[in-house]
């Protein structure tokens, strides 16, 4: 089956930093970007994150921009997310996701926008508090 699956979250203190990953199986990630999504209690599920497949292009949130860094490793078909000085708003359950269409090479321009994704992975928690 097609699938994502997201790993690397926990508890930590603000300052500190988690790398999260998001690998996939059934299906090879060398053509598809992928964006990283998180989702705090209450709030909207918003974009943190995106790369392209071939050119390699990323994108960010202005909240994370100079913090986070998003990668790529195609031989272990796995996305990574390095998310430096983190604060308490950065608490939420973060989520990869991709799209055979939409998300075919290249960020689309609504890459930050999570409707009509058909790939998610599960979601790591990520709990950012002293």
């Amino acid at each position: 089956q097609v699938q994502l699956v997201e790993s690397g979250g926990g508890l930590v203190q603000p300052g500190r930093s988690l790398r999260l990953s998001c690998a996939a199986s059934g299906f090879t990630l060398d053509y598809f970007a992928i964006t990283w999504f998180r989702q705090a209690p209450g709030k909207e599920r918003e974009g943190v994150s995106c790369i392209s497949s071939t050119p390699t292009k990323t994108f960010y949130a202005d909240s994370v921009k100079g913090r986070f860094i998003i990668s790529r490793d195609n031989a272990k078909n796995t996305v990574f997310l390095q998310m430096n000085s983190l604060k308490p708003d950065d608490t939420a359950v973060y989520y990869c996701a991709t799209d055979p269409i939409l998300y075919s090479g290249g960020c689309p321009d609504r890459w930050g926008d999570p409707a009509d994704l058909a790939v998610w992975g599960q979601g790591t928690q990520v709990t950012v508090s002293s």
